[in-house]
């Protein structure tokens, strides 16, 4: 009888192990099932120029090592799309080499009726390595309110925002082995670029290539879905003239040499752990690239925002005050551009008082018609620091053709992310201003009206 209880129990373990792996089988079987539909697509991509793959499914030809960051968050988002959208993707040119499984898709996407779009619009950020692009998109997102995802490309339910890096031929080693800056064109598919950023333009998914700051390796695809507002930025949006001439409004952020030094130094050496001298040397080595491929595109940019030392203090060496421009191109159809006091007039203004505190060594507006790159512009200026946000309030009444909708917009957004960088001077003002003119686009491009 002992033997016959115990040949139960040994019977009923059995069973018991047996359903625990079959769950567990069932399990991997439906984290998996992605990377199972991802083989059958990589075995057609490779001899078929078209080929049908789930949302975000990415071919297996092109797998390489991802950061674990990454690649959580690319798969859930294949887990929480594969269900409801399929997409059949074609080669298109500029898919080649380490981007020889970027795709774009054959028809215009669901996502498009699903959400109500027309037609994405398209805006460009120009800007270096460490000029601020972060703080400022974060403006930009406050002003539109809407919110991205913090994964490799931050999407969301109104915004997409391309990092151009991504089109970054070469991984990190094979630059040093070409021996070429991420800065050179010979480093980028500008062809590819061109192709994905017209298609999503034209309301088509695409598999974007990913590169991966952390590893410095190229990853696998990501699909990326056309969206009401798609934001490109990085070192070249408005360096290929195919890829301007499809913009529908171009920013470029540029920082004085001083000022981009005294910024990398603080933000490398702080949080990176870098040497004052690893960081020089890194500026040092892309000056060349930077003045030949990267800065001439702020003469073909509607807006630039320059940033400068100031001219109220004779030697700030630490650059605690900065002076800030505003240079708007004069004629785009559809741009207003900001104004102090009086449109076309010559303004210098000391708002300095009783209704502005203004510490050492104070602040000073500028406004006035300008030439730039050979076009005329309307400058307008900022020297100097505020001391308390809230007074900005004053400032704000005496600009014009601002694109707020209720008075006292600037000064509210500016309150809501009073610590983040240049909150105190024009830079903070001046990011506002275009976030704005961005929302002043959309608007005018779509034919729709952001909510508040």
């Amino acid at each position: 009888e002992g033997f016959e209880k115990q040949g139960q129990l040994l019977l009923l373990y059995f069973f018991c192990f047996l359903f625990d792996w079959t769950i567990w089988i069932a399990r991997m079987a439906f984290v998996s099932g992605i990377s199972f539909g991802n083989q059958r697509g990589a075995g057609c991509s490779s001899v078929c120029s078209r080929s049908t793959f789930l949302t975000g499914a990415v071919p297996a030809t092109s797998r390489r090592r991802a950061s674990p960051p990454s690649s959580v968050s690319h798969l859930r988002m294949q887990q929480t799309t594969t269900a409801t959208t399929s997409h059949e993707f074609i080669t298109c040119p500029g898919a080649t080499g380490t981007h020889a499984d970027c795709r774009i898709a054959k028809d215009r996407s669901k996502v498009l009726a699903q959400k109500g779009i027309d037609r994405p619009v398209i805006i460009g950020v120009a800007a270096d390595s460490g000029c601020g692009k972060s703080t400022f998109l974060r403006r930009v997102t406050d002003i539109f309110g809407t919110k991205v995802s913090k994964s490799h490309t931050p999407q969301g339910d109104f915004m997409t925002v391309i990092c151009l890096d991504d089109f970054h031929t070469h991984d990190r080693q094979g630059r040093k082995i070409a021996k070429v800056t991420a800065l050179s064109p010979d480093a980028n598919n500008f062809e590819l670029m061109y192709q994905q950023v017209n298609a999503l333009r034209e309301g088509k998914a695409i598999m974007k290539p990913i590169y991966n700051h952390e590893t410095g390796l190229i990853d696998p695809p990501e699909l990326i879905e056309p969206n009401h507002v798609i934001v490109i930025e990085g070192l070249h949006p408005i360096y290929d003239d195919r890829v301007r001439e499809i913009l529908d409004y171009s920013i470029y952020l540029d920082v004085a040499d001083e000022v981009k030094l005294s910024w990398k130094v603080q933000r490398d050496m702080s949080e990176r752990g870098h040497s004052y001298d690893a960081i020089l040397a890194s500026i040092q080595s892309r000056i060349p690239d930077f003045k030949a491929y990267v800065d001439p595109q702020k003469e073909k940019a509607n807006v630039v925002m320059n940033i400068l030392p100031t001219q109220l203090v004779a030697d700030d060496k630490d650059n605690k005050y900065l002076r800030v421009q505003l240079i708007q191109e004069e004629g785009i159809e559809g741009i207003n551009n900001v104004f102090l006091y009086d449109e076309g007039s010559t303004i210098d203004w000391v708002p300095c008082g009783r209704k502005l505190t203004c510490p050492f060594p104070g602040i000073k507006f500028h406004y006035g018609p300008d030439t730039y790159a050979g076009k005329d512009v309307s400058m307008l200026e900022v020297d100097g620091n505020f001391a308390k946000l809230d007074e900005l309030i004053y400032v704000e009444s005496h600009l014009n053709n601002t694109g707020t909708k209720f008075y006292g917009e600037i000064t509210q957004s500016l309150l809501r992310n009073p610590t983040a960088p240049g909150s105190n001077n024009g830079t903070g003002l001046f990011q506002v201003l275009l976030a704005l003119k961005m929302r002043e686009v959309y608007e005018r491009v779509s034919g729709k009206i952001v909510a508040l």
